[in-house]
């Protein structure tokens, strides 16, 4: 019996279909997910809370809303390859994975990144790649994706994954200030990104070569 499966059908229920998610892949996966197992065990009563949670090294899980909205603004039928930057926990890939063909997903700090692929293996994800570099030089060897998703601030879209994205595929980021950006969504149109900024949100800087300074 899974305990949190109440837990689960209310975080869909109040902070999900009650704040405009329609996208009915995206609702029932987040029904279906565990996101208990993609956060430190002392916090794992709190894994359906309305919020980001830690996740070590400066990290966050991000709020299950903002995992939502940002999982329905891809607009996923099933066949794409998605390029993720920033693996975190996990769990944006584990959704991903559910949703799309498969799933390439960088992560900068070894630990998390080794701690993600040890949790796809148990879940029986065999549709997600593990990278550990710099995630705003992406994957080039795996280019085009149809999709790419970051999930942490970034000042803009780094140029090496706007090259990596296909003709018509979309980008989800949030850009804007170190500690304040809005969501984009952007549509590739030529070499040019066609976009549409949405909510107010703030995640953790993207560190790397096209984005913000290490300053630990």
């Amino acid at each position: 019996m899974d305990k949190y499966k109440h837990l689960r059908e209310l975080m869909v229920e109040t902070q999900i279909l009650e704040r405009g998610i329609r996208d009915k892949r995206v609702i029932e996966v987040m029904k279906k997910l565990p996101r208990h197992l993609f956060v430190p065990e002392n916090i794992i009563d709190d894994a359906y809370d309305d919020r980001a949670l830690p996740i070590g090294h400066g990290q966050t899980i991000s709020q299950p809303y903002i995992v939502a909205l940002m999982t329905e603004l891809l607009e996923l039928k099933g066949d794409e390859k998605v390029l993720e930057i920033g693996t975190g926990s996990g769990y944006q890939a584990a959704i991903l994975a559910e949703l799309a063909r498969e799933v390439h997903t960088v992560e900068r700090v070894l630990q998390l990144a080794e701690e993600s692929r040890k949790r796809f293996e148990r879940l029986g994800y065999k549709n997600i790649k593990v990278y550990i570099r710099d995630g705003t030089e992406g994957v080039p060897e795996e280019a085009p994706f149809d999709r790419i998703i970051i999930t942490a601030a970034t000042p803009e879209i780094p140029p090496p994954l706007v090259e990596q994205l296909k003709e018509g595929g979309i980008v989800v980021a949030p850009v804007g200030e170190r500690y304040s950006q809005y969501m984009l969504k952007a549509i590739k149109k030529g070499n040019e990104l066609e976009r549409y900024y949405l909510i107010p949100v703030a995640f953790v800087p993207l560190i790397g070569k096209y984005g913000w300074k290490d300053e630990s």
